[in-house]
């Protein structure tokens, strides 16, 4: 049974084959014969049938459309991320232009500064901090092999920043003027009035024992004294500030948060010290 069912399947396949085949020959044959009435024959049919293949052809023509979109999507896309990156590499040129350009103006501040010829001087770079409000010092890049000594004045855009307190073979630290150990003799100008400048970890040093505070007015300039040979006489340190509380202060001259570069006073600046760190006040 099942192989006579097989047999007749086989034939009406058979039979459906060589019906499609003999309909395609005829249709081409009946497309290629010139007649009036088979070519209305054809338009007729033609208009028939062209409407739904385009309805057929319709989802085609919109996935073709879909993937033309995505690809122009695609490539917008890469072209974004490319003029980001090279946004980010222009930020970043940018960026090392004003570090180099930041470094440079400090650089020329410190050539503007004027000292006694007898007075030498090295320059270092600031390669770390303290990190702590409480202990405000840097690190620099230069030494005992340099020529730095300790107790030396350290310069700083233009005016005094502190001392060298602790020297190494290729790095020495310098103790700001903000910190609270620092105390240095200071001299006012115009006034010729002595005092102290003593640091409290705050970026405005205080003025104290001043003589005479009537004769002090807000702007007037700091320098050091040169009292007990601690650091050269007449360097700038900053000018003089009223806090909320009345108390005198300096704002330095040099910006304390902003430094890359130190000139090192040695030699005719600081005598053969002793004990290393004698020169703080206390």
């Amino acid at each position: 049974m099942a192989r006579e069912q097989d047999a007749a399947w086989k034939a009406v396949r058979r039979f459906l084959l060589i019906g499609l085949i003999i309909g395609l020959v005829s249709l081409f044959g009946l497309w290629r014969v010139e007649n009036q009435r088979l070519e209305r024959f054809r338009n007729a049919l033609t208009d028939e049938i062209l409407p739904k293949t385009n309805f057929l052809l319709k989802p085609i023509t919109i996935s073709y459309q879909i993937l033309s979109d995505f690809k122009s999507y695609t490539k917008l896309y890469q072209q974004n991320q490319d003029l980001k990156n090279e946004l980010q590499k222009m930020e970043g040129w940018k960026e090392a232009a004003l570090q180099l350009e930041q470094k440079n103006a400090q650089l020329s501040l410190l050539n503007n500064v004027k000292l006694d010829l007898t007075i030498n001087w090295v320059t270092g770079q600031v390669v770390a901090d303290s990190g702590s409000p409480f202990n405000q010092s840097v690190l620099l890049n230069i030494g005992s092999q340099d020529g730095v000594q300790d107790g030396a004045a350290a310069i700083g855009g233009l005016g005094l920043v502190g001392r060298v307190s602790g020297v190494g073979q290729n790095t020495s630290r310098v103790i700001l003027l903000t910190d609270v150990s620092s105390s240095i003799p200071v001299v006012v100008q115009k006034t010729g009035k002595s005092a102290l400048l003593n640091g409290d970890n705050s970026l405005n040093p205080i003025l104290n024992f001043l003589e005479d505070k009537r004769a002090i007015r807000p702007g007037m300039r700091v320098f050091t004294s040169g009292e007990g040979k601690v650091f050269p006489k007449d360097l700038l340190i900053g000018t003089i500030v009223l806090d909320t509380s009345g108390q005198l202060r300096v704002n330095l001259a040099a910006e304390l948060e902003e430094l890359n570069y130190l000139r090192i006073l040695f030699k005719n600046t600081v005598d053969n010290l002793k004990k290393p760190g004698s020169l703080i006040l206390k």
